[in-house]
């Protein structure tokens, strides 16, 4: 095989390997199923479709979607927001059933919902108008309040946080544990900026690549005076 081959060769070859790594670099995503009625990011997907942290989705009544990462599942109940990042989703409005082996996370608004052990735990997390009621199925869960958006208690008055003993259930009221009160819905990521900042590194390094490799491959002369 001749330089100029080989050359052309890997630059094909760097082209087409560019979405595989595009894949590979992000190990946050996951995959989600649905059979119709849910929106990910304003746009309706149907089957299964990989999301990534960023991604808003949302649940029309009537349908539910079901979400599978490494170690981890959530069954996204009907009329539903949800914002997936990766090893906690941010529950904005609706229910969200968890198992998890992962340790997997539910945070609303400054509520942080986590199961005590690595354990396989399985709990549900609902938000209603600002109501929080978490259930424990599986194992014990923990709810904490962030540091950051925790109100001042009064003195003598008891911590918020506590854990959900297994078969429990407790609630909590955002309005009163959080500064701010209830969240509202934020806008989806027409593209997710990480998707965007992995593809435009990658796209650099293989047109890079491709510069050094095919230059030279041609048998055209550039100029007129060449010999």
């Amino acid at each position: 095989m001749s330089v100029s081959a080989l050359r052309k060769y890997l630059c094909w070859l760097m082209v087409a390997l560019c979405p595989l790594s595009l894949t590979a670099a992000d190990t946050g995503s996951a995959v989600l199923h649905s059979t119709g009625g849910v929106w990910v990011n304003g746009s309706e997907v149907v089957d299964s479709s990989t999301i990534f942290p960023g991604d808003l989705l949302q649940t029309k009544p009537g349908f539910v979607a079901n979400l599978d990462s490494e170690g981890s599942s959530v069954l996204i109940q009907p009329e539903s927001v949800v914002e997936f990042h990766g090893n906690f989703l941010t529950l904005v409005h609706g229910t969200v059933s968890v198992g998890t082996s992962t340790s997997m996370g539910v945070h609303v608004n400054c509520l942080k919902i986590e199961p005590v052990t690595s354990a396989r735990t399985q709990y549900d997390v609902t938000d209603t108008n600002g109501a929080v009621l978490v259930a424990a199925r599986k194992n014990d869960v923990d709810i904490k309040q962030g540091n950051l958006l925790q109100k001042a208690s009064k003195k003598g008055e008891p911590s918020q946080s506590a854990t959900v003993k297994e078969g429990q259930e407790a609630k909590r009221n955002e309005s009163q544990d959080c500064v701010g009160g209830p969240r509202t819905p934020t806008a989806g990521h027409a593209l997710n900026p990480k998707l965007l900042e992995i593809g435009g590194g990658t796209a650099a390094g293989v047109l890079i690549l491709c510069l050094l490799l095919c230059r030279g491959s041609s048998t055209t002369p550039v100029s007129p005076s060449a010999p």
